[in-house]
């Protein structure tokens, strides 16, 4: 019979918590993912570690192939996490059956187009097709993160929510002025949502960057468990008020399009 104290693994038992060791080890991934390459000493006053430990936990990262010292003897990620994330999204199905749309929608409209899952307050980037026209790019990545209260993608989610689920993501969200267009206000988003739900179609004036604007629609997925949406984004040299309704409608019918197809 397993007790209190070997369950959670006593100072004589020699056990260690496995959420703390997991914690240092996510930590210093994260932190690195963060920052890029930082030596030693950095990475143990950023962690709140001991010297002792913090080199304990890069040596494991770097036995498993996640972390490697560079010529100054700096800790720096190597690809092998990103070779995970690659065997993710090649197993996330949805995104190959997405992407043809996404595809069709970027050559129809010329711009950017993104493809996101919400997660918690967030919205993930789980597809990207880049604009063919001029040689502006969006500096989005692929698993790169967007509050959803600030970005057209999020508005989309948002709209299709009950009231009380969107009050408490915005609770729940660490509200700034990423901009000084960004929704701070929460009965000003309240607005905002009525009127993405009265178009169809959501609006990101530049909200979360100075100088892009885009719009957005969630999808509507019975079978699916995750909340997704698309965006078309574009400099506002290309996104009169004009051009954002032909994108917006553009993006409805690719919504519908993808509705149709995987229902």
């Amino acid at each position: 019979m397993m007790t209190a104290s070997s369950a959670s693994g006593s100072p004589d038992s020699g056990e260690k918590n496995p959420i703390q060791v997991a914690g240092r080890l996510f930590g210093a991934l994260e932190l690195l993912a963060d920052r890029g390459s930082l030596g030693l000493i950095e990475i143990t006053e950023i962690l709140g570690l001991n010297k002792s430990t913090a080199h304990r936990v890069l040596a494991s990262l770097e036995y498993l192939g996640y972390v490697r010292q560079n010529s100054k003897g700096q800790y720096e990620l190597t690809f092998r996490i990103v070779e995970q994330a690659n065997k993710l999204l090649d197993h996330t199905d949805i995104i190959a059956q997405v992407h043809p749309f996404l595809q069709n929608l970027m050559q129809e409209s010329g711009e950017t187009v993104h493809f996101v899952r919400q997660e918690g307050t967030d919205a993930v980037y789980i597809d990207k097709v880049n604009s063919t026209s001029g040689s502006i790019q969006m500096v989005s990545r692929i698993g790169s993160r967007i509050p959803l209260y600030c970005s057209g993608v999020g508005k989309a989610i948002l709209a299709r929510l009950p009231e009380d689920e969107v009050r408490q993501i915005w609770a729940q969200s660490r509200i700034v002025p990423v901009t000084p267009h960004t929704i701070v206000d929460y009965e000003r988003l309240r607005h905002v949502l009525a009127s993405v739900r009265r178009d169809g179609f959501a609006r990101d004036d530049e909200e979360n960057e100075i100088g892009v604007r885009c719009v957005a629609a969630a999808l509507d997925l019975p079978l699916q468990k995750d909340r997704y949406a698309f965006s078309i984004s574009a400099p506002t040299s290309r996104m009169s008020d004009q051009r954002v309704k032909e994108l917006g409608e553009m993006a409805l019918q690719t919504r519908t399009a993808i509705e149709q197809y995987l229902r």
